[in-house]
């Protein structure tokens, strides 16, 4: 499987794009908003009010949230997610789940924010897999389902085309998709890598598409963000297990699933670009969260991270990442072990929460966000936490 891959690197033409896109300006404004879209990345509580039929997704049972929350909230980590700790630093309240909203009886702030994703979320609908015969238990929370349930939330959070235009203006958006339409093709259908390959045009289109239609809505910020490395993922590392060792890098990590998240986050950047030059007039950044996140597993002792990065904080003490491919964390015979904040992974497909905080960290500060965000939009109260993170 490696070797069939390896034609997906081309670090030359991710270079050169790289280049073009530092050139590109600053973000411009300030942000009193935020709109989350995406999957279990960004998830703050929307699985909770929309279980998938069957069994429970395990993110909404213990020990998720013990960290920070101290009881389950929804979110697929043992506390925050990038989108919290964002919102921490542009001084904003957590982005609320929008079925949370709506189900609630009490009033809400919607003018703050409003998170639409859901755990998962695929980018492409769900015809897409209907046609293909490729399972999909998650249905009616594509990025289309998520952008129209945005777009029916505006008449409510303001009346007039003149006030959407001036919160939309200094709203930043959130986006994060992608995985779900990959995983669901590899692991839950079983095809083939090539196939998998051949959706990430796909895929990317689909996101621009929505960029597009965000643009025009007149939205000041787009935040899209990029694949993690998913060959450094406990849970793909103990599905894809190979005595092949020419198959992984010198850290451990499989190297053709790692070209794969390139690739993907290759296509996107090349259209967020186009997107740029056709308007040049909207703040589009590209979150690299795949190098944000590369240096936590090449070199975790140097960020606290002395239990390693391989192996998942809660599994089943499953052969050395401590994941059974077929036991999910939250179900027995799982457990989690003390100290999440020591590990880089938490369950074998997301990552704990001190690894999130350091991965916002890593886009606030400009380092991973290109072009940087405007660190004078960055709140100076901050948590104490987050002002002694190792750097």
């Amino acid at each position: 499987m490696a070797s069939s891959f390896h034609f997906l690197h081309k670090p030359r033409l991710l270079h050169i794009f790289l280049i073009l896109t530092i050139l590109t300006p600053y973000a411009i404004s300030c942000y009193t908003s935020i709109f989350g879209f995406g999957d279990s990345l960004t998830d703050t509580g929307n699985t909770l009010y929309l279980p998938p039929p069957g069994e429970a997704p395990d993110c909404v049972l213990p020990p998720y949230g013990e960290t920070y929350f101290h009881n389950t909230t929804g979110r697929c980590c043992d506390g925050r997610l990038i989108i919290d700790f964002i919102a921490l630093n542009l001084g904003l309240p957590f982005v609320p789940p929008y079925f949370g909203v709506r189900n609630s009886s009490g009033a809400v702030n919607l003018e703050k924010g409003v998170n639409f994703a859901v755990i998962g979320a695929p980018t492409l609908d769900d015809s897409f897999f209907e046609e293909r015969g490729i399972p999909n238990a998650y249905k009616h929370v594509s990025l289309r389902c998520q952008l129209n349930w945005f777009k029916d939330l505006l008449p409510s959070l303001c009346s007039t085309p003149s006030n959407c235009k001036k919160l939309l203006q200094s709203s930043l958006l959130v986006m994060n998709f992608g995985g779900n339409d990959y995983i669901r093709t590899l692991v839950t259908a079983g095809r083939s890598v090539e196939e998998a390959r051949s959706y990430v045009p796909l895929v990317v289109n689909t996101i621009s598409s929505a960029i597009n239609e965000l643009i025009e809505l007149e939205v000041g910020t787009i935040m899209v963000q990029g694949s993690l490395p998913f060959g450094c993922l406990s849970y793909y590392l103990a599905y894809f297990r190979s005595s092949d060792k020419e198959e992984y890098d010198s850290w451990g990590c499989l190297i053709w699933l790692n070209k794969f998240a390139e690739y993907h986050n290759e296509l996107l950047q090349i259209k967020l670009n186009h997107i740029r030059e056709l308007h040049p007039h909207a703040t589009i950044l590209y979150g690299d969260l795949y190098n944000a996140a590369l240096p936590f597993f090449l070199s975790p002792r140097k960020f606290g991270f002395t239990k390693g990065a391989l192996i998942a904080c809660c599994g089943t003490g499953g052969p050395l990442y401590n994941i059974n491919p077929s036991d999910s964390c939250g179900y027995p015979p799982t457990f989690a072990f003390d100290h999440p904040s020591l590990y880089v992974n938490w369950d074998g497909f997301h990552l704990t929460e001190a690894t999130y905080r350091l991965i916002t960290k890593g886009l606030l500060e400009g380092r991973y966000t290109i072009p940087p965000i405007n660190t004078s939009c960055v709140s100076t109260v901050v948590s104490a936490e987050y002002s002694t993170l190792t750097t």
